[in-house]
């Protein structure tokens, strides 16, 4: 009752928003036309003229979306791609290779990144501004290495927010929604989300903002049972219900590692621990707390000097090739900012704690081996088969029988025994033995570009047509090691601070040519990382405008992405596995010496058939298909390289009322970093080899760091259309995406996880009958193949439709949207491994004063 009570209050309540007024509409071709984009070419030029591919959305668009919030608008962009592991925590992506840490893709926010040190890249739009502060926000998909140098392979986005001087007053924003309707896990949950803004010019040179967000709700469930180890002893009949090695995807504590070959009435069986379910290890409760200050004094008319700072505190869910519960989780950023009409200064300090958080695979494992040891679980499970065997049962009831007895007093979710194993395992910071990740991670970043043809060389840029940019940039990982997921390789120093740094620099020359008609561009990059040489990238582009409605481009560009923190210098037992990072300070001597993990099960499987079925004794089958056994030909990591090819098309019809905006590309990328498993046997004399790789107890399973040989090519491209007419504004775009591989192909590279095929379309009034706006979109995606080291598999094809009605009360500055996403409520996966997303029915009310 108080729930029920509680929404209803929170529904009628008067939830605030700073709602401005809108300014008239413009026709498209007149607002287009004088849109300007900063990110292309990281200076201020017409969005027409990009020179590469770019998409630019402002407060009209977000204010108009059938969207929860500004951030879920963003999927609808052309050529943008957005998967949702959490409620909290979405990830955004272009033109390939997705996956739920993008390290390829990066996120700004006010041309500062955003990112979590440790992981690489942004976690979703955690670190990022309120819905209430976002002025636009410009996308980037493609390369962007030449400008914007390591991460930036994929793309990048660039949020920009309200200046005090020019966005002042108080605005509050209450949104209230409703979930898991119709969800078989879970009853109807409540989700809140309250932001304020405050904004204030102290003096005609000085001024400031306070944000703050605070939302509380029930994350989505991954409890998707498909079953990952299905083959396991086919070569004994043992299928379905009845294979005792059942690995179900949204269960942890039965992977490989949870595995083991065991000999039961003369045959082989391979037999996995029971494990728990995820709803079992985690709890859904979401809870996420963010805010952002800003001080900007302006020295002198066009010169500015600011002051940022950002911070979140996270209770959420987060994965990469495991899920983690993320809980207490803590990301700063500190960042000062000088900005002239020819000069950009940046300085700016990410740090994160990751609090109380840990990984949902580890907590399973070892709440299983806390109460009972692997050994003992075996061998009880073995005489419990054995006994039942002697008294006439069948195979598959014996090995139910011997798992039954095997798990005598192994704690169940919800007692108080499971729930204290729970707390103690999430601090343990040891993944043999329990779960917590603990990371203390931070990095520097400084930067600076100046415009030489604004000021200092004025003449060139009004006579020849030039304009000159340079920057430079330095960025410094600073790693605290915490004896578990990281520690310095340096002998005698496992517990002193890791450094990984990188320097860069670009120049940027473009030209007019053809009275004006014809820009021309190259840019020249230069990074250098403590671990590589020195790397060169160029960019090469060209404009032409026949008329001030007409555009095409083409450009030639490439990037290199240096490894992250974590492929760098990780040394994590994970499942068992440990994984390392791919620099040889961490990884010497385990490439030399390592096996296939791929051919040892293949060796493995071939024995277990030949003991089965083929009459053989264990010696005899491991000698037979010795020959199945490859050595690894993988070596420590390199940079990775993308080359890129791209041609666009915008352009304006009808009398302004038609926009088309259009493009093509080919990737081809070299020394893809991706991840290999591999193993080293505890034995090097050779004939010994093939007993130990048989043997879990004899080797050590790593997953390795390193480069795929495989030369990966991609293309596709997008179209988009926008008409506008009495108000209505309706957009339709499709996107094509497409992987070809080359004849080397070794599988080792990241998945490419990506529709080939995906369709938005919308239609939106702010204005329909005098106070009442409107807004619908509907979203296609065809079916695709999931990759990752957590599973492989079909994602299957949906659709989404989402829907909105505002009303604005313009006498007070009030405004009430009651909207849905995922109208039909249709559940849907956007990637394998991860939650399933249902409906989500909001009400956001919005008030500003001035």
């Amino acid at each position: 009752m108080t729930r029920h009570l509680f929404i209803v209050c929170s529904l009628v309540s008067v939830g605030v928003q700073a709602q401005e007024n809108p300014a008239p509409q413009k026709d498209t071709a007149i607002k287009i036309l004088s849109e300007v984009t900063v990110s292309a070419s990281r200076t201020r030029e017409s969005l027409l003229r990009s020179p590469v591919s770019i998409q630019k959305v402002g407060e009209q668009y977000f204010r108009n979306a059938a969207a929860p919030s500004f951030y879920d608008a963003l999927e609808h962009l052309q050529g943008v791609q957005l998967i949702t592991p959490s409620l909290g925590f979405k990830v955004l992506n272009a033109r390939g290779f997705a996956n739920t840490t993008n390290v390829r893709f990066a996120q700004l926010v006010d041309g500062m990144d955003v990112q979590s040190p440790h992981i690489g890249g942004p976690i979703a739009n955690a670190l990022g501004p309120s819905e209430l502060d976002v002025t636009n926000v410009e996308i980037l998909p493609g390369v962007a290495s030449a400008l914007y140098g390591m991460n930036t392979i994929n793309g990048l986005a660039n949020i920009t927010t309200k200046n005090p001087f020019t966005s002042e007053g108080l605005r509050i924003q209450q949104k209230t929604a409703l979930t898991h309707a119709g969800d078989a896990n879970s009853a109807v949950k409540a989700y809140t989300e309250t932001s304020i803004r405050w904004a204030k010019v102290i003096s005609p040179t000085l001024a400031f903002k306070i944000n703050g967000t605070f939302n509380h709700g029930y994350d989505w469930i991954a409890n998707d049972h498909r079953e990952l180890n299905g083959e396991a002893n086919a070569s004994t009949g043992l299928l379905g219900n009845d294979n005792p090695a059942q690995d179900p995807l949204s269960s942890y504590g039965n992977e490989s590692s949870d595995r083991k070959t065991i000999s039961l009435g003369g045959r082989n069986y391979v037999v996995s621990r029971t494990g728990y379910d995820e709803k079992d290890v985690v709890d859904y409760q979401l809870q996420n707390t963010k805010a952002d200050a800003g001080i900007y004094y302006e020295l002198k008319p066009g010169m500015t000097l600011t002051y940022l700072y950002h911070m979140a505190l996270l209770d959420n869910i987060y994965q990469r090739a495991n899920r983690f519960r993320l809980a207490d989780y803590l990301v700063q950023q500190h960042g000062l900012q000088f900005q002239s009409n020819s000069v950009q200064l940046k300085l700016y300090l990410n740090r994160e704690n990751t609090g109380n958080s840990y990984n949902l695979r580890s907590m399973a494992e070892n709440i299983d081996r806390t109460y009972k040891p692997d050994n003992q679980w075996y061998a009880d499970y073995t005489a419990a088969f054995n006994t039942a065997t002697g008294a006439g049962a069948t195979i598959a009831d014996a090995h139910r029988q011997g798992r039954i007895a095997a798990d005598a007093g192994r704690p169940l979710p919800g007692t108080a025994a499971f729930n204290n194993s729970l707390h103690q395992l999430a601090q343990i910071n040891n993944w043999d033995l329990g779960a917590a990740l603990k990371v203390k991670a931070s990095f520097i970043h400084a930067e600076g570009q100046v415009d030489l043809t604004q000021q200092l060389l004025s003449d060139l840029k009004e006579k020849a047509g030039l304009q000159i940019l340079v920057g430079a940039d330095h960025r410094t990982y600073i790693i605290e090691p915490d004896g578990n997921y990281f520690i310095n390789p340096k002998a005698g120093k496992e517990y002193t601070n890791i450094r990984y740094a990188k320097t860069g620099g670009f120049v940027s020359v473009t030209k007019t040519l053809l009275n004006g008609d014809l820009k021309l561009g190259a840019i020249v990059r230069g990074d250098k990382n403590d671990y590589f040489d020195l790397m060169i990238t160029p960019r090469f582009t060209a404009v032409y405008s026949p008329v001030t409605t007409q555009h095409f481009r083409a450009s030639y560009q490439s990037g290199y992405r240096y490894p992250s923190i974590f492929e760098a210098y990780s040394n994590v037992n994970s499942g068992g596995v440990k994984r390392v990072g791919g620099l040889p300070a961490m990884s010497n001597g385990i490439f030399e010496n390592a096996w296939l993990a791929s051919s040892i099960t293949s060796f493995q499987q071939a024995v277990l058939n030949d003991v089965n079925g083929g009459g053989l004794t264990q010696d005899q089958a491991i000698d037979k298909n010795r020959g199945l056994l490859k050595k690894n030909p993988y070596t420590y990591i390199r940079a990775e390289h993308v080359q890129s090819i791209e041609i666009g098309y915008k352009g304006i019809f009808g009398e302004g009322r038609c926009f088309i905006d259009a493009e093509a590309y080919f990737n081809r990328y070299k020394n893809f970093i991706a991840q290999a498993n591999m193993n080293v046997p505890n034995t090097t004399v050779p004939d010994s080899i093939p007993y130990a790789l048989y043997n879990k107890a004899k080797q050590s399973p790593y997953r390795m760091w390193t480069n795929s040989q495989t030369e990966v090519n991609n293309y596709g491209g997008s179209l988009g259309l926008t008409y506008s007419e009495h108000g209505y504004m309706a957009n339709a775009n499709v996107t094509f995406a497409r992987l070809k591989m080359s004849d080397k192909e070794d599988g080792l590279e990241d998945g490419f996880n990506t529709p080939s095929w995906t369709v938005n379309m919308s239609l939106a009034k702010e204005r329909i009958v005098n106070h009442v706006g409107a807004g619908i979109s509907w979203k296609w995606q065809n079916g695709y193949y999931w990759q990752s080291f957590l599973v492989n598999g079909d994602v299957a094809a949906f659709s989404t439709l989402d829907a909105q009605a505002s009303y604005t009360f313009d006498k007070i500055g009030c405004k009430v949207k009651l909207g849905a996403s995922n109208l039909l409520n249709r559940y849907y996966y956007s990637f394998l491994g991860g939650p399933a997303i249902g409906g989500m029915y909001y009400l956001t009310m919005t008030y500003g004063i001035r």
